[in-house]
Protein backbone atom coordinates (compact mmCIF):
# COMPACT_ATOMS: atom_id res chain seq x y z
CA UNK A 1 0.00 0.00 0.00
CA UNK A 2 1.20 3.70 -0.83
CA UNK A 3 0.09 7.11 0.15
CA UNK A 4 -0.65 9.70 -2.46
CA UNK A 5 1.54 13.26 -3.22
CA UNK A 6 -0.41 16.47 -4.04
CA UNK A 7 1.05 19.88 -4.57
CA UNK A 8 -0.09 22.68 -2.53
CA UNK A 9 -1.85 24.31 -5.69
CA UNK A 10 -3.57 20.82 -5.50
CA UNK A 11 -4.09 21.18 -1.56
CA UNK A 12 -5.71 24.61 -2.28
CA UNK A 13 -8.00 23.65 -4.47
CA UNK A 14 -8.94 20.65 -2.44
CA UNK A 15 -9.33 23.39 0.59
CA UNK A 16 -12.14 25.65 -1.08
CA UNK A 17 -14.20 22.68 -2.29
CA UNK A 18 -13.71 21.38 1.75
CA UNK A 19 -12.55 23.39 4.29
CA UNK A 20 -12.66 20.72 7.01
CA UNK A 21 -10.48 18.56 5.84
CA UNK A 22 -8.66 16.54 7.77
CA UNK A 23 -5.22 18.40 7.50
CA UNK A 24 -2.12 16.71 10.45
CA UNK A 25 0.61 19.30 10.58
CA UNK A 26 3.63 16.84 11.82
CA UNK A 27 6.19 19.44 12.72
CA UNK A 28 6.90 20.32 16.42
CA UNK A 29 4.48 22.30 18.51
CA UNK A 30 6.60 25.46 18.53
CA UNK A 31 7.15 25.58 15.13
CA UNK A 32 3.61 24.86 14.76
CA UNK A 33 2.79 28.14 16.55
CA UNK A 34 5.18 29.68 14.50
CA UNK A 35 2.81 28.72 11.27
CA UNK A 36 0.55 26.68 9.62
CA UNK A 37 -2.27 26.38 7.40
CA UNK A 38 -5.09 27.61 8.53
CA UNK A 39 -7.50 24.77 9.90
CA UNK A 40 -4.55 22.00 10.07
CA UNK A 41 -4.16 20.24 13.62
CA UNK A 42 -0.72 19.54 14.88
CA UNK A 43 0.51 16.05 15.85
CA UNK A 44 4.18 15.93 16.00
CA UNK A 45 5.83 12.92 13.88
CA UNK A 46 7.49 11.65 17.24
CA UNK A 47 4.06 11.34 18.85
CA UNK A 48 1.87 9.63 15.63
CA UNK A 49 0.32 6.64 16.94
CA UNK A 50 -3.03 5.12 16.10
CA UNK A 51 -4.65 5.98 19.58
CA UNK A 52 -3.42 9.86 18.48
CA UNK A 53 -3.90 9.97 15.05
CA UNK A 54 -7.59 8.65 15.62
CA UNK A 55 -7.81 11.36 18.66
CA UNK A 56 -6.85 13.85 15.56
CA UNK A 57 -8.74 12.38 12.89
CA UNK A 58 -11.78 10.70 13.51
CA UNK A 59 -11.11 7.21 12.41
CA UNK A 60 -13.64 5.32 9.60
CA UNK A 61 -14.24 8.45 7.64
CA UNK A 62 -13.70 7.87 4.04
CA UNK A 63 -11.91 11.38 3.43
CA UNK A 64 -8.66 11.30 2.81
CA UNK A 65 -5.65 12.28 6.13
CA UNK A 66 -3.11 15.22 4.61
CA UNK A 67 0.42 15.37 5.55
CA UNK A 68 2.40 18.15 5.68
CA UNK A 69 5.38 19.57 7.65
CA UNK A 70 8.50 22.11 7.02
CA UNK A 71 9.74 20.91 3.68
CA UNK A 72 8.13 17.85 3.17
CA UNK A 73 10.38 15.20 4.46
CA UNK A 74 9.01 14.74 7.87
CA UNK A 75 5.07 14.24 6.17
CA UNK A 76 6.09 11.75 4.09
CA UNK A 77 7.57 9.97 6.94
CA UNK A 78 4.09 10.41 8.66
CA UNK A 79 2.53 9.03 5.46
CA UNK A 80 4.57 5.68 5.84
CA UNK A 81 4.12 5.78 10.11
CA UNK A 82 0.14 6.36 9.47
CA UNK A 83 0.09 3.35 6.61
CA UNK A 84 2.04 0.78 8.92
CA UNK A 85 -0.58 1.48 12.01
CA UNK A 86 -3.40 0.28 9.39
CA UNK A 87 -4.32 4.13 8.21
CA UNK A 88 -5.22 4.09 4.53
CA UNK A 89 -6.34 6.96 2.19
CA UNK A 90 -3.34 8.80 3.04
CA UNK A 91 -1.73 11.83 1.39
CA UNK A 92 1.28 13.98 1.94
CA UNK A 93 1.98 17.61 0.47
CA UNK A 94 4.87 18.19 -1.41
CA UNK A 95 6.82 20.33 -0.08
CA UNK A 96 5.32 21.58 2.96
CA UNK A 97 4.45 24.79 4.79
CA UNK A 98 6.89 26.63 2.71
CA UNK A 99 5.48 25.39 -0.69
CA UNK A 100 1.97 26.06 0.61
CA UNK A 101 2.50 29.68 1.59
CA UNK A 102 4.47 30.20 -1.53
CA UNK A 103 1.48 28.62 -3.52
CA UNK A 104 -0.69 31.46 -1.49
CA UNK A 105 -2.78 29.20 0.66
CA UNK A 106 -3.70 30.82 3.88
CA UNK A 107 -1.61 30.30 6.67
CA UNK A 108 -1.96 31.53 10.78
CA UNK A 109 1.25 33.16 11.97
CA UNK A 110 2.39 33.18 15.32
CA UNK A 111 5.17 34.03 17.58
CA UNK A 112 8.15 33.18 15.61
CA UNK A 113 10.40 29.93 16.26
CA UNK A 114 13.81 28.63 15.77
CA UNK A 115 13.14 25.91 13.32
CA UNK A 116 14.71 22.09 15.00
CA UNK A 117 17.14 21.99 12.03
CA UNK A 118 18.19 25.38 12.59
CA UNK A 119 19.01 24.09 16.34
CA UNK A 120 20.64 21.04 14.78
CA UNK A 121 23.08 23.53 13.06
CA UNK A 122 22.96 25.52 16.23
CA UNK A 123 23.99 22.78 18.37
CA UNK A 124 26.20 21.06 15.86
CA UNK A 125 28.05 24.09 14.66
CA UNK A 126 29.09 24.99 18.92
CA UNK A 127 30.13 21.53 19.60
CA UNK A 128 32.67 21.82 16.55
CA UNK A 129 34.10 24.55 17.44
CA UNK A 130 34.48 24.31 20.80
CA UNK A 131 36.14 21.10 20.38
CA UNK A 132 38.68 22.42 17.95
CA UNK A 133 39.47 25.45 19.81
CA UNK A 134 40.10 22.85 22.98
CA UNK A 135 42.20 20.86 20.59
CA UNK A 136 44.11 23.83 19.86
CA UNK A 137 44.31 25.37 23.36
CA UNK A 138 44.16 22.79 25.65
CA UNK A 139 44.63 18.77 23.95
CA UNK A 140 44.59 17.38 20.84
CA UNK A 141 42.08 14.82 22.12
CA UNK A 142 39.28 17.29 21.93
CA UNK A 143 39.67 16.86 18.11
CA UNK A 144 37.33 13.95 18.55
CA UNK A 145 34.62 16.27 19.34
CA UNK A 146 34.54 17.57 16.21
CA UNK A 147 35.23 14.37 14.50
CA UNK A 148 32.06 13.04 16.28
CA UNK A 149 30.30 15.58 14.86
CA UNK A 150 30.96 15.40 11.99
CA UNK A 151 30.32 11.53 11.37
CA UNK A 152 27.00 12.38 13.09
CA UNK A 153 26.22 14.65 9.95
CA UNK A 154 27.17 12.23 7.63
CA UNK A 155 25.24 9.33 9.12
CA UNK A 156 22.32 11.64 9.20
CA UNK A 157 22.71 12.84 5.63
CA UNK A 158 23.18 8.60 4.61
CA UNK A 159 20.35 7.59 6.77
CA UNK A 160 17.63 11.06 6.60
CA UNK A 161 17.43 10.36 10.28
CA UNK A 162 18.91 12.57 13.02
CA UNK A 163 19.66 12.08 16.52
CA UNK A 164 20.23 15.20 17.58
CA UNK A 165 16.67 15.99 16.22
CA UNK A 166 15.01 13.28 17.99
CA UNK A 167 17.14 14.74 21.40
CA UNK A 168 16.07 18.26 20.71
CA UNK A 169 12.49 17.77 19.58
CA UNK A 170 12.32 16.27 23.57
CA UNK A 171 13.46 19.36 24.96
CA UNK A 172 10.78 21.82 26.73
CA UNK A 173 11.09 24.83 24.22
CA UNK A 174 9.91 22.61 21.80
CA UNK A 175 7.14 21.15 23.24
Amino acid sequence: MSFQNITPDQLKERLAQQPELALVDVRMPNEFRSVHVVGAKNLPLDQLSADRLAATVPEGEPQPVYFVCKGGVRSEKACQKALSLGWSNIVNVEGGTDACIAAGLTVERGKKAVSLERQVRIVAGTMALVGGILAITHHVYWAGLPAFVGAGLVFSGVTDTCAMATVLAKMPWNR
